[in-house]
């Protein structure tokens, strides 16, 4: 598997090293096809023989991962390919040629032979394609079935607005709060005083190796906890609220480095690093896709509402002003007095919007054109700046 993973690797950054080559001179791009043939040659010759001890498929689709990767560069989706590293990511696909034994636990991969699993679930429909990954030192193996399925109703009625924050990883419109598990800061110490001894030891030693095992672990028992924390709290909400709604926040641009440059150095570096570093921790994408995807599953659908004035207006009496936050969580409108936790007035002011949104539409003539795109399965609307309202 790792001789396997390993001439992926090397025929993804030899493929993109040609790539690279090719725009520098103002030359076409390789492309798939072309890259396809350069392998039946690199096959052929002496240096690079050892690649005909890979299934030729996993090599084919791994060809075209790289002109994949391109298509979503161009097309502003992803950022340009880079050269794979050892130990980062390894893995291969089969697209076709395996065997699945379900009831003995056990999987055919070709040129591999039987090996067997621990199942975490069976699966339903038929194997499509199998992904043999290797993650802190254990293989997995992920197999994509294709199925029929009914259009789904939502046993439930009810709709919640969810407002995304630090203090309190998700405050719910109905009143309620979800603490945050903080997963990173809880082993942050931990994981530098391992990181600390890696550093002092000889690159690829024994010793090395062995400790670089355990910082890997560590990560790894980090990104399972907060990965466990999300699955559970997206699959209650998406089981009893048929419309969810929340903010489009744009994670990327929050999390942005504040550091700058020699010439222009940023402000407040040290607490918007902080900042930066909780956001990530929290994992408020990953919440945000899972959320789309089961809620699609279950029938219902999530709507995303721009994020702006949220937190500064009133769901009273709707007097947006920034001094109605006079705390992180204390809400007071200066025009009616309406007192209330922010975070939970601000859920009630993104349910409102969603609300707005699935009674009327998106068409309304004082509002201009908007963009609608399904976002994994369920149905999402990005609406212009400012709460709409009933």
């Amino acid at each position: 598997m790792r001789r396997f993973a390993g001439c992926c690797r090397f025929l993804w950054n030899k493929a993109l090293a040609l790539e690279k080559e090719a725009y520098e001179k103002g030359e076409k791009r390789n492309g798939y096809y072309k890259l396809a043939a350069l392998l039946r040659d690199w096959k052929a010759q002496e240096e690079t023989a050892f690649l005909t001890e890979a299934h030729s498929q996993i090599l084919q689709q791994t060809l075209k991962d790289l002109d994949r990767a391109y298509v979503n560069f161009f097309q502003k989706r992803a950022e340009l390919p880079r050269f794979k590293k050892k130990g980062t990511h390894d893995a291969f696909r089969y697209p076709q040629g395996f065997k699945l034994d379900e009831s003995n636990s056990r999987i055919f991969l070709p040129k591999i032979g039987w090996v067997r699993y621990r199942k975490s679930r069976d699966t339903e429909g038929a194997p499509k394609q199998v992904t043999v990954s290797l993650s802190a030192g254990k293989w997995h193996v992920a197999i994509q079935t294709e199925r029929e399925v009914e259009t789904p109703a939502h046993a439930s009625e009810s709709a919640i607005g969810i407002d995304m924050g630090i203090v309190r990883f998700a405050a719910f419109s109905d009143g309620n709060c979800l603490t945050p598990l903080n997963s990173f800061r809880k082993y942050e110490r931990k994981l530098a005083a391992m990181q600390r001894k890696l550093s002092k030891k000889i690159k690829f030693s024994a010793n090395w190796q062995k400790q670089k095992a355990t910082v890997q672990r560590l990560h790894k028992k980090i990104a399972d906890v907060r990965t466990d924390f999300l699955h559970k709290a997206t699959t209650t909400i998406s089981k009893n609220h048929a419309l969810v709604v929340m903010e489009d926040l744009k994670v990327r641009n929050m999390s942005r480095s504040a550091s700058g440059s020699s010439d222009n150095p940023g402000r407040h570096v040290r607490a918007k690093s902080g900042l930066n570093k909780s956001i990530l921790d929290q994992g408020w994408f990953e919440f945000r896709r899972q959320l789309g995807y089961k809620t699609a599953w279950a029938g219902g659908q999530v709507i995303l509402v721009p994020p702006q004035y949220t937190s500064q207006t009133c769901h009273v009496c709707g007097n947006v002003d920034k001094n109605n936050r006079i705390s992180q969580a204390q809400f007071v409108c200066t025009a009616c007095g309406h007192e209330a936790n922010a975070d939970i007035n601000a859920a009630l002011n993104i349910l409102a919007a969603g609300l707005a949104v699935s009674a009327c539409g998106v068409g309304k003539a004082q509002a201009p054109m908007m963009k609608q795109e399904p976002a994994y399965g369920a149905s999402v609307r990005t609406l212009p700046i400012g709460i709409p309202s009933l």
